[in-house]
């Protein structure tokens, strides 16, 4: 993932469902930024832990299998969508 200077933000990913998952998680991340910065300065996570977390949550498969619920509801609500 990047943020692109003018542009906003890209991610890529092995699968178009893993790339718009980090693409998705990566805007809120910003968002959550931006209201944290609003009322003071952030608490800034050790790498250890940020590490750990990336092995968990950070992974192809992560975000492959997070975009499912939201595959899954985008065509139950839009079943024109693949026709």
């Amino acid at each position: 993932a990047a943020i692109l200077r003018n542009h906003g933000l890209i991610t890529v990913g092995r699968s178009v469902e893993e790339a718009a998952w980090w693409f998705i998680s990566m805007e809120r991340c910003c968002q959550t930024q931006f209201l944290a910065e609003s009322v003071g300065t952030p608490l800034q996570i050790d790498p250890e832990n940020a590490r750990a977390a990336r092995v968990v949550n950070g992974t192809p498969f992560t975000g492959w299998f997070q975009c499912q619920p939201l595959w899954d509801r985008i065509v139950r609500e839009q079943p024109d969508l693949l026709g």
